[in-house]
Order: C-alpha cells, then sequence, then structure tokens
C-alpha cells in the first residue's frame, strides 16, 4: 500500500512531466502543418463495364488553392475491391494554361509512398505519399501522372472534373509532354493535393453547384475556386477543398429504378453527404471551416432519378444539417451554412409548388437559427429581382438551376470573408 509521501511524490513527479511535455493542442499545431490545396471526392461507378486502362499513364491537372514548399499527393482506391497497382507517380509545375498538360522544365518530380515508387494500393484504402519537394504557389497548377502498368478497371473516380485530363501510351509520367490517346473530363484514381504551410483548409460540401456544373471546361470557374482567388487576394492564405460532388444528396445515396437510364449515371452521384462526411471533410489535412451547401437534389431527386419513396419533408432536411453541424463541432470545424439557390422553372423537373415550400422553410431555418456559426446566403446572391424564387437570367447557365460563371463570382463575391480570418 503507498505511502502519503509516496503519493506526495508521484503526485510532484506527474505535475513536473505535466509541465515539460507539451499539450496536445501545442503539438498538433507543430505536428499538423499539412494542409489541402486540392480535393476531388471519389465516388463509385455505375453498373456494367468500366473502362480498362493498360500500360497507360493517366495526366491529371490540378488548380491549387494555397502554398507551400513541400506537397503530398493522395491516391485512392476507396471504391476498388481488388489491389490497385500504380506503376509510377509524378508531380511537375504545369505550363501553359487551358487545356495544356505540359510540365514546366526543371519541376518534375518523383513521387514516392512509404519510400516505394511503385505500390499497390489496398482495395478499398487511400494511400497518401511521402512529401515531395516542390515549392508552389496559391494558384498555380500542378500536372499529376499515373502510371498504370496492368489491365486496370477505373473503379474510384471524380466524375465531374470541368477539367480536360489526359490518358497517354507507355510510362510517360516523367515526360515534359505527352501525347494524349484520348481525353477524359474525370479525375481518376487522384483525390486529393496538401502543402505543407501555416494556414488552415477551408472544405466546400455540396452537389452540382459546388463541384461546378456548368462551368466554363479548363478555366477554375467554380465558386470554390473564385472564393480562393479572393483569400489569395486578400492575403488570407487558406487551402480550399472542393469535395461536391454533381447529384449528392444530404439523405440518401444513389438509388435509381431498376430499368431506368439513370442506371447508367446514378452511381456517380456519391454517397450522401452524411455518409461520406468523415472520409471527405474530417480528413482534409488542415480543415478547420466547412461550408454546407446541400439539400436541392434532395428535394428534386425524389420520382425523377429517385423512388418517389425517398421524397424528404423540411424537417429530415433540417435535422440532417444537424447531424453535419455536431459532426464538424466534434471534430473541430467552424461549420457555415449556405442557402439553398432558386430553382423556378428549372429543366430537370425539380420545381413544384411543395419543393419551394421546402426550399423556403430550410433557408429560413439557416438564417435564423443560429445553429450555423454563420450564415452564407447565397439564395439572395443569385436570386432574379424580378422573381426571387428564380435564378437572375445573368446569372443562369441555361436550366434554371446551376448558375453559369458569373453566377459563381456572385456567389464567391458573397462569403464574407471575415469568416476565415
Amino acid at each position: 500500500m503507498s505511502t502519503r509521501r509516496d503519493l506526495l511524490t508521484l503526485a510532484s513527479g506527474a505535475a513536473v512531466a505535466a509541465a515539460t511535455l507539451p499539450s496536445p493542442a501545442a503539438a498538433s499545431s507543430r505536428a499538423d502543418s499539412w494542409v489541402a490545396t486540392w480535393a476531388a471526392a471519389p465516388t463509385t461507378i455505375p453498373p456494367g463495364a468500366p473502362q480498362v486502362l493498360t500500360d497507360q499513364t493517366v495526366r491529371h491537372v490540378v488548380h491549387t488553392s494555397a502554398g507551400g514548399d513541400q506537397v503530398r499527393i493522395r491516391i485512392s482506391n476507396e471504391f476498388g475491391t481488388t489491389p490497385l497497382h500504380v506503376g509510377e507517380v509524378h508531380v511537375a509545375v504545369r505550363a501553359g494554361s487551358g487545356a495544356s498538360t505540359d510540365a514546366v522544365p526543371g519541376t518534375d518530380r518523383r513521387v514516392t509512398f512509404g519510400g516505394r515508387g511503385e505500390v499497390r494500393v489496398p482495395a478499398g484504402s487511400p494511400l497518401v505519399s511521402d512529401p515531395i519537394r516542390l515549392p508552389v504557389t496559391g494558384g498555380t497548377d500542378l500536372v499529376i501522372s499515373i502510371y498504370l502498368p496492368d489491365p486496370t478497371p477505373v473503379t474510384t473516380l471524380a466524375a465531374f472534373a470541368f477539367q480536360d485530363n489526359v490518358v497517354a501510351a507507355g510510362n510517360v509520367t516523367a515526360a515534359r509532354q505527352v501525347t494524349p490517346v484520348r481525353t477524359v473530363g474525370q479525375f481518376l484514381f487522384l483525390s486529393g493535393v496538401s502543402v505543407r504551410g501555416s494556414q488552415k483548409a477551408i472544405v466546400t460540401l455540396g452537389d452540382s453547384i459546388t463541384n461546378g456544373a456548368n462551368t466554363a471546361t479548363n478555366a477554375n470557374h467554380r465558386w470554390p475556386d473564385r472564393l480562393a482567388a479572393r483569400l489569395r487576394a486578400a492575403r488570407l492564405g487558406r487551402g480550399v477543398a472542393n469535395v461536391g460532388i454533381s447529384g449528392n444528396r444530404l439523405l440518401h445515396d444513389p438509388n435509381p429504378a431498376a430499368g431506368s437510364n439513370a442506371e447508367t449515371f446514378a452511381a456517380y452521384f456519391g454517397h450522401s453527404a452524411l455518409r461520406r462526411f468523415d472520409r471527405d471533410v474530417v480528413a482534409q489535412p488542415g480543415a478547420e471551416f466547412l461550408v454546407v451547401l446541400i439539400g436541392v437534389n434532395d428535394l428534386g431527386h425524389p420520382g425523377t432519378v429517385a423512388p418517389a419513396s425517398e421524397v424528404v419533408t423540411a424537417d429530415d432536411l433540417i435535422w440532417g444539417h444537424r447531424q453535419l453541424i455536431a459532426r464538424a463541432r466534434q471534430a473541430g470545424l467552424r461549420a457555415y451554412g449556405a442557402t439553398i439557390l432558386p430553382f423556378k422553372d428549372d429543366t430537370l423537373g425539380f420545381f413544384s409548388p411543395e419543393n419551394e415550400r421546402k426550399r423556403s422553410a430550410l433557408n429560413r431555418w439557416i438564417r435564423t437559427s443560429g445553429e450555423y456559426d454563420a450564415v452564407i446566403d447565397f439564395d439572395r446572391a443569385v436570386q432574379d429581382p424580378a422573381d426571387p424564387l428564380r435564378l437572375n437570367p445573368a446569372y443562369d447557365s441555361g436550366d434554371h438551376l446551376h448558375p453559369n460563371d458569373a453566377g459563381m463570382a456572385a456567389m464567391a463575391a458573397a462569403v464574407p470573408l471575415k469568416l476565415f480570418r
């Protein structure tokens, strides 16, 4: 049995240890020096034969939001059922703009994973690279080349890139220029890039409007891109990880009716925001802020590309948003809620008086409940002054649901930068 003196000695020793060891917060601030500068949320593929790559290189173009002195790359096989054999990966600074996939001479770097250049990514898993010494400035484009030597079914991808990436024959990962055998508007097996720096990351969680639907290809005119440019201009170093997925819903996974045309594409819509939250939001390096814009597909999909049995109420959507808020705060994130954009007379069949009542109720809750840490009012930023239930014609891409490039700029301009100071 311990004596009183023994207990005092133990207590004194514990106090000394507590005084000399760094606090968890201090240790984290030194160790967690990586921040997401680009992201693409992965999904699976529709039923049927996937595209297969054999002895080919996929060269991707990614647009960074924040800079640093080193980079790391995340490869994803999270929807694969067999190991993904990666023969070699290289990264370089991109030369030119638009559809160019050329590398700036002298910037090419071989990428390793735990010291290995050739790896097998386990089924259902991502793989994060070793740090790569490559100084990057925010707003710079990178080319990331992945060589796939074996017959490789593409099972994990971000289906809507709004960026021209290319496939080339053989292992040309280190080449300054490649000769494409085809162009793909997808990110294949690539889901993230982070940089080493002192800034923090903003994660934008949403659907096609956040993903960048109907914006100009190769232009980086998605509203998160425009927001990142505003932050750089204001000298607020912040990474922006865009994890919007076209067709994504808050509450339901894709569920197309058997035999319907939606079976050919619905899988690209991804797991529900609630289901993918930990992987796509919490796991982003340096994440400190979350912007949520989601719910319009929960209103519009039932009866169009999802069963009518999945109709939701405004209370259902509010409940889902409350879950996002709770999980964000549990992860130490500040959560900002964005109002749902108007979509009267849309060409996709989403609008109805009942869906408008639900949208209005959800937006009212986002604006007035005080449950989000702050509100970003995209609805008011892009609505038609003559009819607030419609998109402003100047911001309408043509389907009366998705903003055009000018609309994306208006959305980014509506975000108060003080939220990220």
